[in-house]
């Protein structure tokens, strides 16, 4: 079959809280590979939103990263975030040669150390917010410093510069038109930062994550300084914003949740099993990420995608996919059938920082739950507001009482 007559319009305007966009619901549903219309980029793209058609997008090489660059591709923001020499954009065997070496500096070892360093700074955040008192805002006191201290602590950037880091980039993540300029200049100021610093490390490298980057090997294998500057970009870039708005995705979840909330409480051991549902279950962001090119025609769902085609996935409704998980809008955190979630993405695109993020996210949760037994929200869910300008979705204020 060729692609229907019908041309989705996406701007994928946010559905109301965490409900599930009903867009996308309906494209699962009706039309899971569609051609759809973005707010920027030329042209249109397929959109593919059924789990195993999203595993073969993400792991077949007839679909490619690296051809997009160069294209102006239908996208959610003005300026693509995407850096040309980025990992995200890489096929295999270029990828493949990065991820082992990222690997390394991934390993358990280095995982339980920034394990002990979270620890610490979640530790002093929730000492600063028993002293300020009830009722205190979850996003300022906990969500909001606590990724950007971690991951700044882990690359161990200077504390006077992380609020310049974090402002650039949350302007490349905005998605409003008359921000496409501010998004170019932030791009290329993070860039020459990284460039800098990653230079100093090289000469003199610490404990620090980039250090241990920029001495990783594979055999004889090193990253190049231009492959050092854009990787660490990048885990900065994913190492902060999307940690703070899954902190408070998932204590807004839970807090509104009593049934779910009094099951962790009682059995603190359950938690990493119920954050990985939880992580299944909250539509975290808006829309769609990076796109693929097909280099040949494939059939998907009886679709024919021609070569050349730009091919979008939506890992939000691969996790909601009834064809893989049973009662996929319930939140089951006693689930049993687990298949695994593609909320860090999938293939060879999988989040090389999943590890750390995991561990934030669990060290964080399960020290308020521990630390506030009494925590609740301090104001009807109806009255907390929804970030509405980026690709993310998050409360911008989170109000808790104890």
């Amino acid at each position: 079959m060729e692609s229907g007559a019908t041309v989705w319009n996406c701007p994928f305007d946010y559905a109301e809280a965490l409900e599930f966009d009903p867009t996308l619901k309906r494209l699962l549903t009706e039309e899971p590979v569609a051609r759809i219309k973005l707010p920027y980029g030329e042209g249109e793209a397929w959109l593919v939103t059924r789990y195993e058609d999203v595993r073969t997008v993400t792991t077949d090489r007839r679909f490619s990263r690296s051809a997009i660059i160069g294209r102006d591709f239908p996208r959610m923001t003005p300026e693509p975030i995407v850096q040309d020499e980025a990992i995200n954009v890489m096929d295999p065997p270029a990828s493949s040669r990065l991820r082992s070496l990222v690997s390394k500096a991934f390993a358990p070892r280095q995982v339980e150390r920034m394990r002990a360093r979270t620890q610490r700074v979640v530790d002093d955040l929730l000492d600063r917010m028993t002293a300020q008192g009830s009722p205190a805002d979850l996003m300022e006191s906990l969500a909001s410093p606590l990724p950007l201290t971690t991951i700044c602590e882990v690359l161990d950037i200077p504390e006077a510069d992380r609020g310049q880091l974090r402002g650039h980039a949350r302007t490349m993540m905005n998605v409003t038109v008359e921000n496409r300029d501010r998004a170019v200049r932030a791009k290329a100021d993070m860039r020459a930062y990284f460039k800098t610093l990653t230079a100093k490390r090289r000469q003199h490298p610490g404990d620090d994550l980039i250090s241990a980057l920029a001495t990783a090997r594979d055999g004889d294998e090193l990253l190049n300084d231009q492959e050092l500057t854009v990787l660490a970009m990048v885990l900065l870039i994913t190492g902060q914003d999307t940690t703070t708005y899954e902190i408070g995705n998932l204590a807004y979840t839970l807090l509104t949740r009593p049934k779910e909330l009094a099951m962790v409480r009682a059995r603190p051991e359950m938690l990493p099993q119920a954050m990985e549902e939880l992580l299944r279950f909250i539509p975290f962001r808006k829309g769609v990420g990076i796109p693929r090119v097909a280099t040949e025609d494939v059939e998907l769902s009886g679709v024919t995608i021609r070569a050349g085609d730009i091919v979008h996935v939506s890992y939000l409704t691969a996790n909601r996919d009834g064809r893989k998980f049973d009662r996929p809008d319930e939140l089951d955190l006693e689930r049993e059938d687990r298949p695994s979630h593609m909320t860090f993405g999938w293939g060879g695109h999988h989040c090389l920082g999943a590890p750390l993020a995991f561990t934030e996210l669990e060290v964080a949760l399960g020290a308020l739950l521990e630390r506030f037994p009494e925590l609740r929200l301090a104001q009807p869910p109806e009255d907390v507001r929804w970030n509405t300008n980026s690709i993310w979705r998050y409360p911008l204020e989170l109000p808790v009482a104890w």
